[in-house]
């Protein structure tokens, strides 16, 4: 077995601590964890509309803050899902070309996400943010 690095050894010993600070409550460190869910498969969508074909391939996850609005998501998953496409398809060139149309864009789905919830169960809140795991733009 090779030696392990003492920075590794470090972030090692760090770790460890944390989930007993987190256990004492102490200020700074949140009580309850997030829950993250994949949205499965990635979504493959052509945009830009007429002309030569071009793709955006997104892995999407979306963070809640509870199991209730954990079950929500997966529940409407499919009208999450088509409406994400019908974003997604909706893109121009100029608005994935830059990273401030990126994150626009990340905003949003996180907008569409939350107007579902709202829409369907009346949650308010509960959906904290959508992060794109891989966001892949094909002219």
């Amino acid at each position: 077995m090779l030696p392990c690095p003492s920075w590794a050894q470090d972030d090692a010993e760090e770790a460890a601590e944390e989930p007993a600070a987190a256990e004492a409550g102490e200020e700074g460190v949140p009580s309850s964890s997030a829950i993250y869910l994949p949205i499965k498969p990635a979504f493959v969508v052509n945009f830009g509309g007429p002309g030569k074909l071009r793709y955006i391939k997104a892995e999407v996850s979306v963070r809640v803050d509870s199991s209730d609005a954990a079950n929500s998501v997966r529940h409407h998953l499919p009208y999450i899902r088509n409406n994400l496409v019908m974003l997604f398809a909706s893109q121009t060139e100029d608005t994935v070309d830059s990273q401030a149309g990126k994150e626009a864009l990340r905003q949003d789905a996180l907008a569409e996400v939350r107007k579902i919830l709202f829409e369907e169960d009346g949650l308010e809140t509960g959906v904290v943010d959508i992060f794109f795991n891989t966001l892949i733009v094909q002219r």
